[in-house]
């Protein structure tokens, strides 16, 4: 059972650092979680959640009977320490487990809804650049020609000032 929850915690935490850089196995994680959320995916993920959480309860209940026998008898048993460390371990590995499964929900969510807003930002976009009656190339040329006006315009005012001072070295002399 360890080994199991180490490997779904492992393919987990795989799983977010692929959602957390834009890669192209992200799309394909994101495409792949969409496909498990429709139909009958939803309620089977919450079945196995829900199974993992009531036998994570049962490892608590073990370990407060181990506890409670430990204080009764007064004796710690090597037995009972060991079957209390392996109920730690599962019931840590579990609820990890668990809130490894909720943040790639919440990560799943928030960039589906990223990339959607995205999109209706640029459809507004291209609806107002349409609506002032101008198309992008025509924008990115004006840029382009106040750009090289603005440093015509420098230039100007360097040479402006070079003139200005031999006017006044020929008046003082």
């Amino acid at each position: 059972m360890i080994q199991l929850l180490f490997t779904l915690i492992f393919t987990e935490m795989l799983l977010i650092m692929i959602f957390s850089f834009k890669t192209p196995l992200r799309k394909l994680a994101i495409l792949g979680l969409d496909r498990v959320k429709q139909g009958r995916g939803p309620v089977m993920i919450k079945t196995v959640a829900g199974t993992i959480f009531v036998v994570m309860l049962s490892s608590f209940y073990s370990m407060m009977d181990i506890q409670n026998r430990t204080v009764e008898s007064g004796v710690v048993n090597p037995t009972d320490q060991v079957l209390m460390g392996n109920h730690l371990l599962e019931a840590s590995l579990m609820g990890f487990s668990l809130f490894l499964a909720l943040m790639i929900d919440r990560l799943h969510h928030y960039i589906r809804e990223l990339r959607l807003l995205r999109k209706s930002m640029e459809a507004v976009r291209k609806d107002r650049i349409s609506e002032e009656g101008q198309n992008p190339e025509d924008i990115k040329a004006l840029e382009k020609e106040s750009a090289r006006i603005k440093a015509k315009i420098e230039k100007l005012k360097a040479q402006n000032e070079i003139k200005v001072k031999k006017a006044k070295v020929e008046a003082i002399q």
